[in-house]
């Protein structure tokens, strides 16, 4: 079978497998789901090691019609990317084995002891859709494939945040269903305004939309499409409450979910478009750097653990929106590097909130205090998920914004005081962000221990920390040596040519 439909399917065919055995495995359903995402990401970085070395790989299975196929691609954007996102899923399966037991308990402590093992089982049947729903968008080659994994994604939020998700969990994943549809919807429209102008609906051929009339509304409606999955400003209004209500333990999954769509934004627009995109990119610059004090600052009123780690989301993703918006090499292979930082970082910083929550039920920052004392290992995980999210070398997040930043002022340079205030003014939010989370920082872990806490607090165990150090490890492996993943991204980004 091709690799990459290998990649595509196992996860799909584990779910099927823990769906149908679900009476006799039980608890085994999350070590079989973990290590079955854990052998797909060593297909993936098998991949990527090819791609690395100037290969393609390239995938077609149907024909359906001329323009019309499906397929999947493996090359400098696409391969490391896939190859992140599922370490990233890997290590959360085996961090959700604990948590999701716990969770099940929570939520139905009434029920008898099969029942609750049916829900533990559930959610490690809807897991694996997760991937399922990153390969298929990250490998596409076609746009109507893309709309449809954007809504296995959807819907598998959905069903996770229904079933074990905390406050409100129903009333917000119709939130996330409701987003999720209406952006995915606006994307197949502009797909479809493709194939009426081009008679294709690959995405390599979308170069065929330059220079046509219907350019700049396609471009429009994919940018409103994938903003709303971005969630900036003004379509920021689900985030703080679907990422703060959600089963802490896919955290990171909705973050790359998120995420996601400065990928797609790259792969359809800025590469086969750059020219026609770089008339949007002044204004979505300003929107970016409003997201960013807007999301910061949000971030620093919250008392909420939660809800910090879900407003932070919100600013984070706009400094990858702001380097693609610059249009310069730098500027968009540095945002892109940015997104896989941010997901890296964001699985320990909101993972380490979900720990928090588990071993001590509080969400409150204000009733914590002394953790530190108690629990060392989940105090050194937060600092480092802190220092990931702020810039701090040696992780990738540093290197990433270094690079970054170098092609937004290269605009700003080339451009007029607009472009460069702004550039200036992005620079300056980094320390809203080390603000909110080491003064988070400060209240959890520091001072007295509070009296709320009882002597039971301790680190968790091993399966819920190991896989938020691996992600740490492999950040600060990228950020002390990003050569080999910059060389991929530039052999596909580095072709782009905007006039900027």
């Amino acid at each position: 079978m091709p690799i990459l439909l290998q990649i595509l399917l196992i996860p799909t065919f584990v779910t099927l497998v823990v769906f149908g055995t679900r009476r006799r495995i039980g608890r085994l359903a999350g070590w079989i789901v973990a290590f079955t995402l854990l052998y797909t990401t060593l297909l993936a970085a098998l991949v990527t090691f090819a791609v690395s070395r100037g290969n393609i790989v390239f995938e077609e299975y149907l024909v359906i019609a001329p323009g019309i196929s499906v397929g999947l691609l493996a090359d400098g954007l696409s391969a490391p990317t896939l190859t992140i996102v599922l370490l990233l899923c890997t290590a959360l399966s085996f961090y959700s084995i604990r948590y999701v037991e716990h969770r099940v308990e929570t939520i139905y402590r009434a029920e008898c002891a099969r029942t609750k093992t049916r829900y533990y089982t559930l959610f490690f049947t809807l897991l694996p859709f997760f991937p399922v729903g990153f390969i298929g968008t990250i490998l596409s080659t076609n746009l109507v494939s893309v709309y449809f994994f954007l809504e296995v994604l959807t819907i598998a939020l959905f069903f996770l945040m229904a079933f074990f998700g905390y406050q409100d969990r129903v009333r917000v994943a119709f939130v996330s269903l409701s987003w999720g549809i209406v952006g995915a919807l606006l994307f197949l429209v502009a797909a479809l305004l493709v194939y009426n102008q081009t008679g294709s609906l690959e995405i390599a051929d979308l170069f065929q939309m330059a220079g046509t009339a219907r350019v700049t509304g396609v471009i429009a409606l994919f940018l409103i499409s994938l903003m709303m999955k971005l969630a900036v400003v003004p379509f920021h209004v689900w985030m703080p409450s679907v990422h703060a209500e959600h089963p802490t333990c896919i955290a990171g999954l909705l973050a790359v979910y998120a995420n996601l769509a400065v990928y797609i934004l790259i792969r359809i627009t800025v590469i086969p478009l750059g020219g026609e995109f770089a008339r949007f990119g002044p204004s979505l610059m300003m929107v970016a750097l409003l997201t960013m004090v807007y999301g910061s600052l949000l971030a620093l009123a919250q008392t909420d653990i939660k809800r910090l780690a879900a407003c932070s989301t919100i600013s984070q993703i706009a400094y990858s929106v702001l380097g693609l918006a610059a249009l310069t090499t730098a500027g968009v292979e540095g945002g892109m590097f940015f997104f896989l930082s941010h997901i890296m970082g964001k699985t320990v910083f909101f993972s380490t909130a979900g720990i928090i929550v588990y071993v001590t039920g509080i969400r409150n920052m204000n009733a914590l205090g002394g953790l530190a004392k108690k629990m060392p290992v989940t105090t050194a995980l937060w600092i480092i998920g802190c220092m990931m999210l702020s810039g701090f070398p040696p992780f990738s997040s540093f290197t990433a914004e270094w690079i970054m930043f170098t092609g937004i002022f290269e605009r700003g340079g080339r451009g007029g005081a607009l472009d460069l205030a702004v550039a200036i003014a992005g620079t300056t939010t980094i320390t809203l962000t080390i603000a909110y989370t080491f003064g988070a920082t400060r209240k959890i872990f520091f001072g007295p221990l509070s009296p709320e806490l009882t002597d039971a607090v301790q680190d968790p165990p091993l399966t819920m920390t190991l896989p938020l150090v691996l992600v740490a490890v492999v950040s600060a492996a990228l950020g002390l040596y990003p050569e080999p993943l910059m060389n991929m991204l530039h052999t596909v980004i580095g072709t782009v040519r905007t006039g900027i």
